[in-house]
């Protein structure tokens, strides 16, 4: 695997666990989780200029995009019951169509 894809790959997990833990701070009330959650963030956006060095913008964001949505929804299901309706899933499915379109070229 590339490095270029480790680094996309760290900064959409580091934005999983910052939208999770975002989640779970109940809007910034418990104030640890929401000071993590924001480094979290940091994390991501430092994971992804190390990608950038290799990559065009565009590709990167649309995998680390990817990626995260997907992440965020199978965790906000599996950590908190939270269940798409059918017009989410068609979203989910639009999103992993156009990063498939976005990298085959």
């Amino acid at each position: 695997m590339s490095a270029y894809l480790i680094f996309v790959f760290l900064a959409a997990l580091s934005d999983i666990l910052a939208n999770l833990i975002l989640k779970k701070s109940d809007g910034f009330k418990y104030k640890i989780l929401g000071i993590m959650s924001i480094l979290l963030v940091l994390c991501a956006f430092v994971f992804l200029s190390f990608a950038l060095k290799e990559i065009p913008l565009s590709i990167a964001y649309s995998i680390w995009g990817a990626i995260g949505i997907i992440g965020t929804v199978i965790g906000g299901y599996v950590c908190f019951g939270e269940k798409l309706n059918t017009i989410g899933y068609l979203g989910v499915a639009c999103v992993i169509a156009s990063v498939v379109l976005l990298t085959s070229f």
